[in-house]
């Protein structure tokens, strides 16, 4: 037990681990102190390598929304712009076009409703809002359920933890009832220490998850937000020009 408590403490404050490293006349001592995180990684249990995995889950989430998750990935200057363009010329078929060219959730909007319209010339624009609502809450619907992920780990590390410490516990009371008199302490504390090291493992993934949740969360609102404004513009603008389009057609 002695000897797992500084393993523990060396894996809960790895920064300044790596901070001494940087200094020449600690080199030595890394593959001393990168044994004694395998220990501490060892005497977790098997709850250790699920909780592994979720770490390695959860940076790899974060990076894929660092890149994915930007203002780009729903619309773009260029495509609102040359969007309005074809509106203002009532260049349906344009729009298809443009929309295909484009992945962001504007234009698969777009593109839903210039189909629509498309194989249903008499078609309405309360029908064309209706489908543009329909697909707008799909597509944030898509952008919730992605960034649920980060949530999910959040909560299920934790309780892995939990799991490990139960187990590493029940390990501790096995040997008590095996030997009552608890001749074998290191046994004993084994035991301890798997529950401890397991149940900090599953809170030290657990909470960057949930940070790492609540900030992508934000923007995914704002995200939304900015499909939503922009979905209205181009369905005002399509309102206004085929309004006139009607009115200019000769009865």
């Amino acid at each position: 037990m002695k000897t797992a408590l500084p393993t523990l403490a060396s894996l809960l404050f790895a920064a300044p681990l790596l901070a001494q490293t940087a200094d020449p006349s600690a080199i030595a001592d890394v593959p001393a102190k990168a044994a004694n995180l395998w220990q501490v990684f060892s005497a977790g249990g098997l709850m250790m390598i699920p909780l592994a995995a979720l770490s390695v889950i959860t940076v790899m989430l974060v990076l894929i929304y660092i890149l994915t998750m930007r203002r780009g990935a729903v619309v773009s200057r260029r495509f609102m712009e040359t969007a309005d363009a074809l509106i203002r010329k009532n260049d349906h078929l344009g729009l298809v076009a443009i929309s295909n060219r484009h992945n962001g959730a504007v234009a698969r909007i777009l593109r839903r409703v210039m189909e629509f319209m498309t194989k249903n010339p008499g078609a309405t624009m309360a029908e064309a809002r209706e489908i543009a609502q329909t697909e707008g809450m799909r597509q944030a619907s898509a952008l919730n359920q992605q960034v649920s992920y980060l949530a999910d780990i959040g909560t299920i590390a934790p309780m892995l933890g939990l799991l490990g410490t139960v187990m590493g516990i029940v390990q501790s009371f096995g040997v008590i009832a095996v030997d009552a008199a608890a001749t074998r302490p290191t046994l004993l504390a084994q035991g301890i220490g798997e529950a401890l090291i397991a149940t900090a493992t599953g809170l030290l993934v657990g909470i960057p998850a949930m940070a790492a949740y609540s900030f992508f969360r934000g923007r995914t609102q704002s995200m939304i937000s900015e499909s939503e404004i922009a979905t209205a513009h181009l369905m005002a603008q399509l309102s206004v020009s085929m309004s006139k389009e009607n009115k200019s057609t000769p009865l």
